[in-house]
């Protein structure tokens, strides 16, 4: 027999099912990624129109039954209606959507990650923050999260905290600069302290004071270069949302 469950989450993306319904996948506190039908969302009239739609949080009531679940009902707390205000914010967003479908598992503890992808919206539609910078926080944090982050507390060769004074993609970390002397150039970036500063306190601190500063052109340009080639090596997927902004001409990175 199934069961009522009720799970706090967001909505990823949807698909359409049947003439009326979407298939969505959700972020959930409780049980990871899972998806989920809405029956009849495509409908003009439909309460599950708005709740079946991307960037969507808040409780949905799910029917479980013996191989998928449905949405009974959901009360949605945050739609994110400010992205909407802001073309390069909206898919940004869309970006952070697709990064977290593409890293989160079925029914595997996502509540780090759903904290990240919450708090990390909410920054994007503040006009506070450089879009650019909510992208190499987000990531960079993705990844520690999924487990292939960087080591920027110590040398990743001979584990050194003295001097740090190089990122090696290929070593996936800080060289000090004994290290990295013999480390080729290819994927090396030297760190300005400030740069250095700025990966270890993304890494370290709780999510919720993730968004709390801003850095130098110099500093968030090096990021973005050190995160591009980290990505390629280590998550190795393209992302449609990056390829509208690049083809549109509003995305550099």
């Amino acid at each position: 027999m199934g069961q009522n469950v009720t799970v706090t989450g967001m909505v990823l993306k949807w698909m359409p099912a049947g003439d009326y319904d979407r298939r969505i996948t959700l972020l959930t506190t409780e049980r990871g990624k899972i998806t989920a039908f809405a029956r009849g969302a495509r409908r003009q009239n439909s309460q599950l129109l708005a709740a079946a739609s991307p960037f969507s949080f808040g409780e949905f009531e799910l029917f479980e039954g013996r191989s998928s679940y449905t949405v009974a009902k959901a009360s949605i707390q945050n739609y994110f209606r400010e992205l909407t205000a802001d073309y390069e914010a909206t898919y940004y967003g869309f970006y952070f959507l697709e990064f977290a479908d593409y890293c989160c598992q079925e029914n595997n503890d996502e509540r780090e990650m759903l904290k990240l992808l919450y708090q990390s919206l909410k920054a994007l539609g503040s006009p506070s923050f450089d879009n650019r910078l909510v992208r190499v926080i987000f990531e960079l944090r993705s990844m520690a999260v999924n487990g292939t982050g960087p080591g920027v507390f110590a040398c990743a060769r001979c584990g050194s905290r003295e001097n740090p004074a190089l990122f090696s993609v290929r070593h996936a970390g800080v060289l000090c600069a004994a290290c990295g002397k013999e480390s080729p150039a290819a994927g090396t970036y030297r760190l300005e302290e400030s740069a250095l500063y700025t990966m270890q306190y993304i890494l370290s601190m709780p999510v919720e004071k993730l968004y709390t500063f801003a850095v130098s052109d110099s500093v968030l340009s090096v990021l973005m270069q050190i995160l591009k080639e980290y990505l390629a090596v280590y998550l190795g997927h393209s992302f449609q949302s990056l390829k509208i902004l690049s083809d549109t001409g509003d995305f550099t990175g």
